[in-house]
């Protein structure tokens, strides 16, 4: 009589699967508004004070640490274990590294949209100022902004001096790897939600749902942190965080819908391309944007690795533990 009042096992799983969006989703934003709000105040050039840039400075370290981690131990592998299984199911035997020619080819594609945006720019003569919708006080000439403003314009100074497009405007850059960044990372977020969703609910799939939970949470802070050094407005940071929260959920609603069809060689051959794709974006955009960026400033050198390879061990550690 107790086993006929059990429901049936499609709606455990289901209900399975539906809590893990709901709670991707929400852990995700509650992270992300919760560093979001803790930094208010800082949106105005006028209300940074040193220490407050100082440990801007060091928290994006840390987030530096925490993307080169879910890119090179998380992404990468994840991609090339897919691209493996996806050739074997098909039968073919590679010759030419295929998976790493696709990895190259989203390295390459970010650098050739920037210098094809930067090459045209410099034939027009004409240098737009993207960010002004975004970012904040960009209308303010540099001898009119407040003194503890100092540090942020000698950092952007610094910036545009190591070579990042020239005298072409580094806020074009900025504005193309900002892009990219909150891109890449939100199309991995929805190929791992696709894990969620095709996943069985066991222990197994627990642990998934749980090492999701805590890398999104984690990432989310770490995007946050980037986007507020990048000065963008409450609005601009808000709608990249409610992209990337919804992502991953949306994934997990995509691979429930496609667990039929999920087995076909061209979904495979398709779901890792555009994996590889992204993953090889993140890593340009990792090193050559987040990193960079990170380390560009003179002062706390031996605070600043610390706090790079924190973040770096805090996602090593979440990956050993629940995977």
């Amino acid at each position: 009589m107790a086993s006929a009042q059990m429901p049936p096992a499609g709606i455990l799983d289901l209900d399975f699967r539906l809590g893990s969006v709901c709670l991707l989703f929400s852990s995700t934003l509650l992270c992300g508004f919760t560093l979001l709000w803790v930094l208010r105040g800082t949106g105005r050039c006028g209300l940074y004070s040193e220490s407050r840039y100082r440990a801007l400075d060091l928290l994006g370290c840390c987030a530096a640490g925490v993307f080169l981690a879910s890119s090179l131990l998380n992404m990468v592998p994840s991609y090339m274990i897919g691209m493996t299984e996806t050739f074997s199911n098909l039968g073919v035997t590679l010759r030419f590294p295929v998976p790493e020619f696709i990895l190259a080819m989203g390295f390459l594609l970010v650098v050739v949209i920037e210098q094809v945006v930067l090459a045209l720019k410099e034939q027009s003569g004409i240098y737009m100022t993207e960010k002004e919708a975004l970012l904040v006080g960009s209308n303010v000439q540099p001898h009119d902004r407040h003194p503890q403003c100092s540090h942020q314009y000698s950092r952007t100074v610094q910036f545009k001096g190591r070579g990042f497009g020239g005298d072409a405007d580094v806020s074009s850059l900025s504005t193309i790897r900002i892009f990219v960044l909150v891109f890449s990372l939100s199309l991995c977020s929805v190929f791992e939600g696709l894990a969620v969703g095709l996943q069985e609910a066991s222990g197994q799939g627990l642990n998934l749902s749980l090492s999701l939970l805590f890398r999104k949470g984690l990432i989310a802070l770490s995007l946050v942190i980037k986007l507020t050094q990048d000065q963008l407005r409450r609005v601009a940071v808000t709608t990249c965080l409610l992209l990337f929260s919804a992502t991953c959920p949306l994934g997990a609603v995509l691979g429930i819908s496609l667990r039929q069809t999920h087995t076909t060689p061209q979904y495979q051959l398709a779901r890792s391309t555009l994996q590889g794709l992204a993953a090889g974006s993140f890593l340009y955009i990792t090193v050559m944007e987040v990193l960079t960026y990170a380390l560009s400033s003179s002062g706390q050198r031996i605070s600043k690795v610390t706090l790079l390879l924190t973040g770096f061990t805090a996602v090593t550690v979440l990956l050993l533990c629940l995977n």
